[in-house]
């Protein structure tokens, strides 16, 4: 079986707008191109995963009903540009309340639940998000890592360029890049 490239994409601050806590579906907004990036990814057959953490559950500032209204709101956003995510993995956890997990990203859980699910080359996927957790996991599987100046990913820029990390003014510009450098066009 040949394995697949894939985009891991957090969501807040890289696919919709971080209002901090997002809990309220009617309030979702996607970032501008956002959607249109996610279309491109789904037309040149990357698997596209969000990995999310969604510490507001543990700390009760919100509830699972409300996090799935707003995951159906971003799909069918999505879905008005004809573009759509191929899975979600959410972590509910903060270790200040649950204690330390595994899917809490950082940690790997969720990405190799991910790779078993569709038969994912880590090498050739992309890790994108607008903080240092979303990057990370590209250095433990390998993989490219790019910030998103989106949402909080301005003030990690530094941080992002020190670690080697590519950064992009947004998802379309991340995802524009890697499609344009892909082997496997």
């Amino acid at each position: 079986m040949k394995l697949r490239r894939a985009a891991f994409l957090d969501r807040d601050g890289t696919i919709i707008e971080d209002t901090g806590f997002v809990r309220d579906a009617d309030g979702v907004r996607l970032i501008k191109r956002s959607a249109e990036a996610i279309r491109r990814l789904n037309e040149a057959g990357w698997v596209v995963v969000v990995v999310t953490n969604q510490s507001g559950i543990a700390r009760g500032l919100f509830t699972t009903k409300e996090y799935d209204a707003v995951a159906a709101r971003v799909d069918a956003l999505l879905a008005e540009h004809g573009a759509h995510i191929d899975a979600t993995y959410m972590c509910p956890h903060h270790p200040d309340v649950t204690g330390p997990c595994d899917c809490r990203k950082p940690g790997l859980k969720h990405y190799l639940a991910a790779a078993e699910q569709f038969g994912i080359d880590f090498t050739k996927s992309i890790f994108v998000g607008d903080r240092m957790s979303d990057l990370e996991p590209a250095r433990s599987l390998g993989g490219t890592g790019v910030l998103v100046q989106t949402g909080d990913g301005r003030q990690a820029t530094g941080d992002a360029e020190k670690q080697q990390f590519e950064v992009a003014r947004d998802l379309a510009e991340a995802v524009d890049r890697q499609i344009a450098s892909s082997p496997d066009r």
